[in-house]
C-alpha cells in the first residue's frame, strides 16, 4: 500500500495485486508493448484511464486520485478530463477493458500523454522513474503506428461513408418501390396456383392497419403468425379460431419474442372467414394458409366490423 505524504510527492510501493502475464519477466513495471493496449483514443487524444495508471504505477486508483485532487492546478482539461457515460460505456465494450479495476460507481479519469509526464513529478519511486519510461515509450510507439496506418484508416473511413451512401440509395429505391406498387383493392381474385399473388395481398392489407386486426378463421396455422407480425407497431391483433394444440403452442413462442397475439376461441363453426382491418371488413373465399392455392376471392363488405363481431 502507498504511503501518502503531505508534500507534492508520494512515495510508490510494490502492490500484492499484480497481473503477471502483463508483468515482465526482468521488471516489475508492464513492458511498454503490454502498455499500448492500455492506452485508447478519446475526444481525438490518445490517453490512459486513472486505474490503468494506478496498475501501472502499482498504487491504489483512489490513492493516486487524491493526490491528483490535492495538485488539480496541475491538471488542466487538456491533461486530464472525467469521461463521459457514453464514452466509459463505449471503452467498456472495447476488449478486455470491462473488467480491469472492478466495478466503479464513479466515471473513470483520463490522462493524457501531457498528463501523466505531470503526474510523474508527483510519484517518487524506482517502480515509477522505469513505469514512466515505459509509458512514454508506449506513447510514441503508438504515434508511428497511427501515421504508418493513417492511409488505411482513411480508406476504411471512406468505405464506411461509402456503405452508408449505398444503404440511403437501397432504402430510397425501396420506398419508390412501395410508392408504385400496386394499391389494394376493394375486391380481389386469385386463380389456382396464385399463392404468392394472394399472400402478397394479403399481406398489404395488414401492413394498411393503423389499429387492429381481426381475424375469423376456422383453420389457422403458424403461416398466419407469420403474417401478423407484418403489421405496425401499436396495432392490436386478434384471432378467432378453433383450438388445438399445436397452434396454441406456436402462439405462446409467438408472444414470447413478439407483440402479443389475442386468441379467442370459436363457440361455433364459422364457415365463412372474415378480416377486418381498422373499421373495414374483407370476406375471405378460402382460409389465409390456404389463399391462392385454389380459386378464391376476397370482398371488402359494406358492414360495420360490430355486426360480424356480435354474430359471434
Amino acid at each position: 500500500m502507498a504511503k501518502e505524504n503531505n508534500s507534492d510527492t508520494f512515495e510508490v510501493t510494490n502492490c500484492d495485486h499484480k497481473d503477471e502475464k502483463e508483468i515482465d519477466n526482468n521488471s516489475l513495471v508492464p513492458t511498454s508493448e503490454s502498455i499500448q493496449n492500455y492506452i485508447h483514443i478519446v475526444r481525438g487524444q490518445q490517453i490512459i484511464l486513472d486505474r490503468d495508471l494506478a496498475r501501472i504505477y502499482q498504487v491504489e486508483t483512489s490513492q493516486m486520485n487524491r493526490q491528483v485532487k490535492r495538485n488539480i492546478e496541475r491538471f488542466p482539461e487538456d491533461f486530464m478530463f472525467q469521461l463521459t457515460k457514453e464514452e466509459a460505456f463505449a471503452l467498456k465494450c472495447q476488449n478486455g477493458t470491462s473488467n480491469r479495476g472492478g466495478d466503479r460507481r464513479a466515471l473513470p479519469h483520463a490522462f493524457t500523454e501531457q498528463g501523466i509526464s505531470m503526474l510523474a513529478g508527483l510519484l517518487r519511486s524506482d517502480v515509477a522513474i522505469q513505469a514512466n519510461i515505459a509509458i512514454m515509450r508506449a506513447f510514441v510507439a503508438m504515434r508511428r503506428f497511427l501515421t504508418a496506418n493513417a492511409g488505411m484508416f482513411q480508406r476504411i473511413e471512406q468505405l464506411e461513408q461509402h456503405q452508408m451512401l449505398t444503404d440511403q440509395k437501397v432504402e430510397q429505391v425501396l420506398q419508390r418501390m412501395d410508392e408504385l406498387s400496386p394499391t389494394v383493392t376493394p375486391e380481389q381474385i386469385f386463380a389456382t396456383g396464385c399463392v404468392w399473388d394472394a399472400w402478397s395481398y394479403v399481406s398489404q392489407l395488414v401492413r394498411s392497419a393503423k389499429q387492429r386486426i381481426i381475424l375469423i378463421d376456422n383453420f389457422v396455422d403458424e403461416r398466419v403468425l407469420t403474417l401478423l407480425t407484418k403489421r405496425g407497431a401499436g396495432v392490436s391483433a386478434t384471432i378467432h379460431s378453433r383450438y388445438t394444440e399445436q397452434f396454441k403452442l406456436d402462439l405462446d413462442k409467438h408472444n414470447e419474442q413478439y407483440e402479443p397475439i389475442i386468441f379467442t376461441q370459436l363457440s361455433h363453426k364459422s364457415h365463412d372467414r372474415f378480416l377486418i382491418i381498422d373499421d373495414e371488413v374483407y370476406l375471405m373465399g378460402a382460409s389465409v394458409k390456404d389463399m391462392g392455392t385454389s380459386l378464391c376471392a376476397i370482398t371488402k363488405m359494406e358492414m360495420s366490423p360490430e355486426t360480424i363481431l356480435t354474430l359471434l
